[in-house]
């Protein structure tokens, strides 16, 4: 009886010390829940950052990717400008396996094969290399290039504002113009950098302007320097550039058709002529 007593009564104090241990335990995450964790505070300290810094770093890093950068400061809005028009680019989207992708020949050639198509006439790096040519002139720069459009092969209208920068490598360019066919306009702040436009381009083109397609097919070689001397200088200029692997432009709006060079070139080249002519004439260094 003396020894079964004693067991019981030790049973007894190591329960009575586990008791008082949750006890105390539960009374001190009670006295943490009462107090304000300072992790908490320390997390709503950045919604009281201003908004103004908050749209600068975004700024900064989409600068980094590519899109946007700051409008020209000089005001050129009054003095004749340029238009360029890219005819036939080749920007078309499909189902490849499980995503939709920006059709190319060095991703997608076995795709377009099966589906009976020509791998060269999916040529959207042509698009992308005419865009940094128009975009990254001292032309545009000097805030005398006033718009750029892009017309697909399928006869998509898209609007490229002069303030954009288009990303430097094919596959974030690939991924910008997938995102735009798609969703129909790109944004930053509010303001839209690039967009899907109604046809026909028309509408859009100032109606003092001197609009010139350009093919090396044409017969007419000019010399870009003598021929802009012959437009007069209160005319604003559109030019119409081929962004395809091969074929000629046509358009019913052109006033004139010709060829910058005896010899085939490709449409950045061409564009880096046009724009080097009009600077000299314009004195844009």
């Amino acid at each position: 009886m003396t020894r079964a007593y004693r067991v019981k009564g030790k049973k007894r104090k190591n329960r009575d010390v586990v008791e008082k241990y949750h006890r105390e335990e539960k009374e001190v995450e009670d006295e943490e829940q009462v107090q304000p964790k300072k992790p908490n505070l320390q997390k709503e300290e950045p919604t009281q950052t201003p908004t103004s810094s908050i749209i600068t770093e975004e700024n900064k890093n989409n600068e980094l990717i590519g899109i946007p950068i700051a409008p020209p400061t000089e005001k050129n809005s009054e003095k004749p400008g340029v238009i360029f028009i890219l005819e036939k680019a080749s920007l078309e989207i499909a189902k490849v396996g499980k995503t939709y992708q920006l059709l190319n020949p060095d991703e997608h050639a076995s795709f377009l094969l099966s589906q009976k198509k020509k791998p060269d006439d999916y040529r959207p790096d042509i698009c992308h290399q005419a865009l940094l040519s128009i975009l990254d002139s001292p032309l545009n720069k000097a805030g005398r290039l006033k718009m750029v459009y892009i017309r697909t092969e399928k006869g998509v209208l898209i609007e490229v504002r002069p303030d954009t920068r288009i990303p430097r490598t094919f596959k974030r360019f690939a991924g910008l113009m997938l995102q735009l066919l798609q969703e129909l306009r790109i944004s930053d702040g509010g303001k839209r950098l690039l967009r899907i436009i109604k046809n026909p381009v028309t509408q859009y083109l100032p109606t003092n302007s001197w609009k010139a397609g350009l093919s090396s097919s044409s017969k007419k070689v000019v010399n870009m320097k003598d021929y802009l001397s012959t437009i007069p200088s209160n005319l604003d200029l559109v030019f119409v550039v081929g962004a395809m692997a091969y074929g000629k432009v046509e358009t019913d709006y052109t006033e004139d058709y010709i060829a910058v060079s005896e010899y085939q070139l490709t449409a950045a080249y061409c564009i880096a002529r046009i724009c080097n002519s009009i600077e000299g004439k314009w004195n844009i260094l």
